[in-house]
């Protein structure tokens, strides 16, 4: 039995090998074209390996902080551990068809191709599962090519992935400060209390910091920013019927 054991294994060298020798044997054009290919796909295969709910996925933010030293805190916590006002505010504030779409709101993006065609300056409309993929696996700086990459990745995790999990993974990902990621993370250097006892004004203020969280800071907000909580806060209260799919 081990003979046969050995044998076999001595066996899947050569095969492994050939499997090198004919990539390093090809023009070099083709093996950049396999390795962009390669690399294309990779997120849709972690996009299947986030379905297990003990992954705790990391943004590509938080690779940068961690390869340049710097450092981040994010302290990863459930989505019944969260308060459900902070949830009904980012939902408002970011994607009130959340429970409607499959992952892009394509009236919404149409609107904003005509704008843009029209000359005038846009709105992001991104949807919390475009700006999920956009945390977990492209960069941050707006460009036609990352657009272009989120939007299949963003209705792939969709369909992978149940509402719970997307809204899950997008409030343990997203950035709220300098090295300060995930709900738990903000909702502590932010306000000095868990996620899960998080009070309606400071989630209202959590959320409308997320589309720039350096210049918009929760703990410290301004006349507009105040404002623009108020606003949230407001339309919070009655958007019970915006997250059914999250808590029924």
């Amino acid at each position: 039995m081990d003979i046969s054991t050995d044998q076999e294994e001595e066996a899947d060298v050569p095969q492994r090998s050939s499997l090198f020798a004919r990539f390093g044997a090809r023009p070099l054009w083709q093996r950049i074209v396999l390795i962009v290919i390669g690399v294309l796909l990779l997120p849709y295969f972690f996009i299947v390996v986030y379905l297990l709910p003990f992954i705790h996925p990391v943004s590509t933010l938080m690779i940068g902080d961690a390869v340049t030293l710097q450092g981040y805190d994010r302290r990863w916590v459930p989505l019944d551990k969260i308060a459900p006002v902070l949830v009904k505010s980012v939902m408002v504030s970011e994607d009130g068809q959340f429970c409607f779409h499959g992952g892009v709101d394509w009236g919404e993006m149409l609107v904003l191709v005509e704008e843009t065609l029209g000359g005038k300056s846009t709105r992001g409309g991104s949807t919390i599962p475009m700006q999920t993929v956009k945390n977990l696996f492209l960069w941050n700086s707006r460009s036609f090519v990352r657009k272009t990459l989120e939007l299949p990745l963003a209705v792939s995790a969709s369909a992978v992935w149940s509402k719970r999990r997307m809204m899950e993974i997008y409030l343990n990902v997203a950035e709220w400060g300098p090295g300060i990621y995930g709900i738990e993370a903000a909702a502590r250097y932010h306000f000095k209390v868990p996620a899960s006892k998080l009070t309606a004004r400071q989630a209202a203020l959590l959320a409308v910091s997320l589309p720039n969280p350096i210049d918009r800071v929760a703990s410290k907000p301004g006349r507009g920013l105040s404002q623009l909580a108020s606003l949230i806060q407001r339309r919070a209260r009655n958007a019970d019927a915006y997250i059914k799919c999250l808590y029924d």
